[in-house]
């Protein structure tokens, strides 16, 4: 473990002092950007257009809570002209690198730029706040702001490309949102309860009015212990909940366990689908992106909660997906 420690170290060490000696023959040249998670990235790709290249860390069913830097994230990181991850304790492991980085180079929180007053609280670390800002297009704007304002910060000769482009991108986040809204309050309100492999959905179910229950804390580290399945699985049986969700970065086995619960006193409930919570699906694909994986997650939730949601969703892309 300690030789590993040493080994990175190093490879920070030498691969800076490569960076510092580039920075001013390439300050002309498209800058390069490193996001954390795909949400951000896909966000920095609709903001930048041709003016950055944007290199993801952590794409499709990664999880973000457990997820450690490689030498070649290292590398990426180190040699880009910034760094964009989302903070508030998302990104747990990557934290004190990111943190040391930053008295470098620059590196951007943009989760941090949701106000306070719009944070939710963590129970399960008094001192931080619920990272899953993204769940909710009311609160994506935040961020979408924050990313533009770093990047003419960085290149302000692209000011008014930036400006223009995250015009147009947050024109669809609020239709996004305007979507989202209206096809949940088509979920009956005894039915608006959300069961999910863990606690990812507060923003969504303080938005949308629904009752939100994870299996797992706010952190994929917090593992669910055998008390806690069985008060989900009593309230499943109490409250006659139909549908469960999985999700697409946290392993299935805790679903199975309500599942298997619940079929245990004579209850039937089944996976309604499977949602993405820390991480986009494939890239290259509609639900690849923020607009797509939101109007997925969304309209599955609504169609198999028992509201009324168009199968293809608001832009008609989901199905082939």
């Amino acid at each position: 473990m300690l030789r590993r420690f040493f080994i990175v170290i190093g490879v920070f060490a030498s691969l800076l002092a490569v960076n510092l000696s580039v920075t001013a023959a390439g300050a002309a040249d498209r800058l390069t950007v490193v996001a954390t998670v795909s949400m951000i990235g896909d966000a920095l790709h609709k903001i930048a257009g041709d003016r950055a290249t944007v290199v993801t860390l952590m794409g499709e069913g990664v999880d973000p809570h457990l997820y450690r830097q490689t030498q070649s994230d290292i590398a990426a990181m180190v040699r880009a002209d910034a760094v964009f991850w989302n903070g508030l304790y998302l990104e747990a492991q990557l934290e004190e690198f990111l943190e040391k980085l930053a008295k470098r180079k620059p590196v951007f929180a943009i989760g941090e730029a949701v106000p306070e007053d719009l944070r939710r609280s963590s129970v399960a670390y008094p001192d931080r706040y619920d990272p899953h800002i993204w769940m909710t297009p009311d609160l994506w704007p935040y961020v979408v702001e924050a990313a533009r304002d770093a990047l003419i910060g960085l290149d302000p000769e692209g000011a008014d490309i930036y400006a223009a482009n995250t015009k147009d991108y947050l024109l669809q986040v609020s239709a996004l949102a305007a979507y989202t809204h209206e096809s949940l309050a088509t979920v009956p309100k005894d039915k608006r309860v959300l069961v999910t492999a863990h606690d990812a959905f507060g923003y969504f179910g303080r938005s949308y009015d629904f009752e939100v229950v994870g299996i797992q804390g706010l952190s994929t580290e917090s593992e669910a212990g055998l008390q806690r399945v069985d008060q989900i699985v009593n309230l499943i049986v109490e409250r006659n909940i139909q549908s469960i969700f999985v999700e697409t970065s946290v392993p299935v086995r805790n679903v199975r366990a309500l599942i298997e619960g619940a079929a245990a006193r004579g209850h039937k409930v089944v996976v309604g689908g499977q949602l993405f919570s820390d991480a986009m699906g494939s890239a290259g694909t509609y639900t690849g992106t923020y607009i797509g994986m939101i109007d997925s997650n969304v309209t599955l939730i609504t169609n198999s909660l028992g509201g009324k949601a168009p199968a293809a969703g608001f832009q008609g892309k989901l199905i082939g997906s």
